[in-house]
């Protein structure tokens, strides 16, 4: 294979000008089998760079490391000087821009669902293919099997707090197999319980694995999503790819490689892609990623060395600890996050959160932060989690929201969406990067009611003994006036006005096997209200019957039946004798 180059920007000493980046060539491409298969990117030797700043659980890695590698400056276009015999180009471009084939599909797969499921976000697939070039090097070069799961897992280091944020386990080690500590898994590189509630099933197996390609590029872009961000517009990709690890260097360096892959890419076998060779937590003083419109050069009338000496590197992706370095002056004490003041989530006033199925909660869910004396903290993220079995949402069809606290310190959460499964649910809080007491709340979805059922005609109901009702009975409900749809109806002959037991004589209902049946349920109403119930039949009992339909929400209407024998006098007279 051949050697693949990247390049990382390093600090200059300090002078009185800004000290200009220099262009390090990185080593020759690991071959695909460099990163161990469950050790992914262990933390190097001897590391010590602190924990981040950001919140550990307010984006989708928890801030584990990355790729650092830069693209290369040339553009990756095609050269078409040279054909193989069906007419393509033999020369490809530079080898960084080869995405391996089933990794890419995934990317595309991805944005053409989010196209259709949220065309307001505007995602490219360039963005999922930058993002996974970062976090995992394409999936350590598309090692991916013919379902686009990984061979053999991508794991993060654990997140322990020695030098990476600290994110206990949460998912008794389900997803990567740690049961003390979570570590970022997959191609996307997601923290186990962010992949609780973002995961999707991009490749239609029925399962959501973080381990597939297909699984963890839909989810990434849904995360991306979630905030009715537009990636058309600057503001919103960059608030995209900050809630994905929030760091101005990673923010730059996924819009390099988004501009690289803009200008042109290609698919190359599974397997073939080359693993970029630098991370964020590789033991080297920390660079500052240009921003694209600053690309990666060396000073007016400086050429880069011609002999870059690559640092060796550690199996997983580490490297190996540098050697003495120049003391660094103390650092100052840093000012306390608002998040660090807070001691308690409260209340803060929310009503009784009941919905009909379908309809949206007329009450929102309002949560204080509050410092251990009462005072109200602002500017704090607060993080809220439908929890439970229920098809019940935020509004956006999520399932998780963060808000930020005003002034007040009170975190307003989105409206929630009631789904139709009826029953409770819980709302859980947190306040995000930061372990205090919560709050959560309960909500409930009843079912679809109707406050009014009327019969739309007026035609007497009558039959003949053991005959059919000429005509099917047809009622409209409604609530509060408007038309009430896909509402639960029974219908049940009763005895009497004042007695609501079934009948046991008279006009009945025919089942799916044709035998009488008295009581029908799972009955209801169409888009428009409307409700037509099938045939009546009679019996050989003569009298007038009662038919009592019912919804939810105190809708009846009775229907009387009236069963009695043909008329007789209707008969013609004889005629009279004829005489002589």
């Amino acid at each position: 294979m051949a050697a693949h180059f990247g390049r990382r920007l390093r600090k200059g000493a300090a002078t009185t000008a800004v000290a200009a980046a220099a262009v390090a060539a990185l080593s020759a491409s690991q071959a695909p089998g460099a990163a161990g298969d469950d050790q992914g990117r262990p933390a190097a030797a001897g590391s010590s760079s602190p924990a981040p700043d950001a919140a550990i659980d307010g984006n989708a890695t928890g801030n584990s490391p990355y790729y650092t590698d830069l693209p290369p400056l040339k553009s990756p276009n095609p050269s078409p000087s040279s054909t193989a015999g069906d007419g393509d180009p033999v020369a490809r471009g530079e080898a960084e821009a080869g995405i391996p084939a089933t990794v890419l599909d995934a990317y595309k797969k991805a944005e053409a669902e989010l196209r259709s499921s949220k065309p307001g976000c505007n995602l490219p697939w360039q963005l999922l293919a930058a993002i996974g070039k970062v976090e995992s090097g394409q999936a350590r070069g598309g090692r991916v099997d013919a379902d686009g799961t990984t061979i053999g897992r991508i794991l993060g280091p654990q997140l322990d707090g020695n030098g990476f944020a600290l994110i206990k386990d949460t998912d008794h080690g389900r997803y990567d197999g740690n049961s003390h500590y979570d570590q970022a898994i997959g191609p996307m590189q997601f923290i186990p319980s962010t992949w609780a509630w973002a995961g999707r099933d991009g490749n239609a197996d029925g399962a959501a694995d973080p381990n597939n390609v297909y699984d963890a590029a839909l989810a990434a872009g849904h995360y991306l999503c979630r905030n009715d961000w537009d990636m058309s517009t600057e503001p919103g990709l960059h608030s995209a790819i900050l809630s994905y690890n929030n760091s101005q260097d990673y923010l730059n360096l996924v819009l390099n490689w988004l501009q690289y892959y803009r200008k042109g890419t290609h698919s190359v076998p599974d397997g073939s892609g080359g693993v970029p060779g630098h991370r964020s937590d590789d033991g080297t003083p920390r660079t500052h990623t240009p921003a694209p419109s600053d690309p990666p050069g060396t000073k007016p009338g400086h050429e880069p060395d011609p002999k870059p000496h690559p640092k060796p590197h550690q199996p997983g992706g580490g490297s190996e600890s540098p050697g003495p370095q120049p003391p660094k002056p103390p650092v100052p004490p840093t000012q306390p996050t608002p998040s660090d003041t807070v001691d308690h989530l409260e209340d803060a006033g929310t009503a009784q959160l009941t919905a009909m199925a379908g309809d949206a909660f007329a009450q929102r869910i309002g949560t204080r932060a509050e410092t251990k004396a009462g005072t109200a903290v602002a500017r704090v993220r607060v993080r809220f989690t439908l929890t439970g079995d229920t098809d019940a949402t935020f509004a956006g069809g999520e399932k998780v929201a963060t808000v930020a606290t005003d002034a007040k310190g009170v975190a307003l959460a989105p409206a929630l969406q009631a789904g139709e499964k009826t029953g409770d649910f819980k709302i859980t809080t947190a306040v995000v990067g930061h372990q205090v007491k919560s709050v959560a709340y309960t909500a409930t979805v009843t079912a679809r009611a109707a406050d009014t059922l009327t019969r739309t005609g007026d035609t007497a109901m009558t039959c003949t003994p053991g005959g059919e009702f000429a005509e099917q009975i047809q009622l409209k409900a409604t609530y509060k006036g408007a038309a009430a749809d896909r509402v639960a109806a029974t219908a049940t002959l009763i005895e009497a006005d004042d007695d609501a037991t079934e009948n046991d004589k008279g006009p009945y209902f025919k089942d799916a096997d044709g035998k009488s049946v008295r009581t029908l349920t799972g009955l209801r109403t169409d888009a428009e209200g409307r409700l037509t119930l099938p045939a009546l039949y009679a019996d050989d009992t003569t009298g007038t019957y009662l038919l009592r339909v019912t919804t939810p929400g105190g809708g009846t209407v009775t229907v009387e039946l009236k069963v009695a024998a043909a008329d007789a006098s209707a008969s013609p007279s004889p005629s009279p004798s004829a005489t002589s």
